[in-house]
């Protein structure tokens, strides 16, 4: 629960600024109170956007490896995730197939995401929890490279990279709408 709020107001923070930026002035409220907020800087912006969609355009330059991602996942995000995966106390993000259609689904990197690229692009903006875009792009590609390979997706050989990743054909991919909604 704490992560959705969390989550929740870092997305509404981002909506008004870009309202803020598309505006180009902070809007005056009618409501007396503290002049908060400023118009965000094209450098601000320019690093924000860093979004990257099933297809993978967009990716950065770098790489990872299965064995470099261990390294990075027992440094930084075990004590969230647990060993392999298994959950405690953030959610699991290994194991769970087969559960979607039961009263006891396991979202799970393996058995629920659909796209390895928004798996890469979830964990360069939001981890780790406590220090959200701080880990670099070659990081990023090894851990993601270590949970693919966890959840049987990659074999333990894999390296993760802008030509790669998108390649990966992941268990659910079929299990979503597809996102352009043609």
């Amino acid at each position: 629960m704490f992560i959705s709020k969390r989550l929740a107001v870092s997305a509404v923070a981002m909506l008004l600024l870009g309202a803020c930026t598309t505006q180009g002035t902070l809007q005056q409220s009618s409501v007396p109170g503290p002049a908060l907020g400023r118009v965000a800087s094209a450098d601000e912006v320019k690093a924000w956007s860093i979004s990257i969609p099933p297809s993978g355009v967009g990716l950065p330059a770098g790489s990872g490896s299965v064995q470099q991602g261990l390294a990075v996942y027992t440094a930084k995000c075990v004590a969230c995730h647990g060993e392999k995966g298994v959950g405690k106390p953030a959610d699991a993000i290994a194991g769970g197939k087969g559960t979607l259609a039961s009263a006891d689904a396991v979202r799970t990197v393996g058995s629920y995401w659909p796209y390895a690229t928004t798996l890469f692009d979830y964990v360069r903006r939001s981890m780790p929890v406590n220090a959200p875009m701080s880990l670099s792009n070659d990081e990023v590609y090894a851990v993601t490279a270590y949970m693919l390979n966890i959840n049987a997706i990659v074999p333990a050989e894999a390296v993760m990279n802008a030509q790669t990743l998108p390649q990966v054909a992941m268990p659910n991919r079929a299990g979503f709408v597809d996102y352009s909604r043609k």
